[in-house]
């Protein structure tokens, strides 16, 4: 079976990206880029009073019309506006210029659509429907908070130390890496989180290694 899609993930530091439209949707969508240390401009005849809340070092708030073909000056390109037709005019400018585009609500339009979304640290888990049946994966999200709650953030960034010293102690010895890893897995983490602060648990980290 061939997917459409392919999931991946992508630096987005320091980009520019271009929304065209300043409604409710626009502001979500902006919400979301910001969040990546992204450079956002938004065009838009009226913007939303969220979004002027926004406005600053990342996000560049232009109250005018789009003037084509803008678009392909950007990287990342997101058609929201209420206007089906000039949705299409950016998407064309953008595709022109091969810089990827999403055209809200209609997926024939899109090179890529915005998935449902966890992150615990820098654990990241999507949910995707290839933009065919977004509110399952909106219920599936809901799952996967349980799945995941939010001691997740203080056990990722430990793992993120913890991984570092792993390579640093063992730098050629696959199988002690292996077995450290496992450790790290296996461990009551529910109880070390609650029972000690940040600096007790990586000592504690140091002496699984020196173990």
């Amino acid at each position: 079976m061939s997917h459409e899609y392919m999931p991946i993930s992508l630096t987005m530091k320091g980009r520019k990206c271009l929304v065209v439209g300043g409604g409710t949707i626009a502001s979500r969508k902006v919400e979301t880029l910001l969040t990546y240390n992204t450079k956002v401009t938004v065009v838009a005849p009226e913007i939303d009073a969220d979004l002027t809340k926004l406005e600053g070092e990342n996000l560049t708030l232009k109250k005018r019309e789009y003037k084509s073909p803008e678009a392909a000056t950007f990287d990342l390109v997101i058609a929201a506006s209420d206007n089906d037709q000039l949705n299409r005019q950016v998407c064309e400018d953008a595709r022109g210029a091969g810089v990827l585009v999403n055209v809200v609500d209609a997926p024939s339009f899109c090179d890529f659509i915005f998935p449902a979304v966890i992150r615990r640290d820098c654990l990241t888990t999507s949910i995707s429907t290839d933009g065919k049946a977004p509110f399952m994966s909106a219920n599936l999200r809901a799952i996967l908070e349980n799945m995941f709650p939010k001691h997740w953030n203080r056990m990722m960034a430990m793992a993120a130390i913890y991984r570092q010293k792993v390579q640093k102690s063992f730098p050629e010895d696959q199988g002690k890496k292996a077995s450290a890893y496992t450790k790290f897995v296996e461990a009551d983490w529910s109880k070390i989180l609650d029972e000690m602060n940040n600096a007790e648990i990586e000592a504690e980290l140091d002496e699984w290694l020196k173990a």
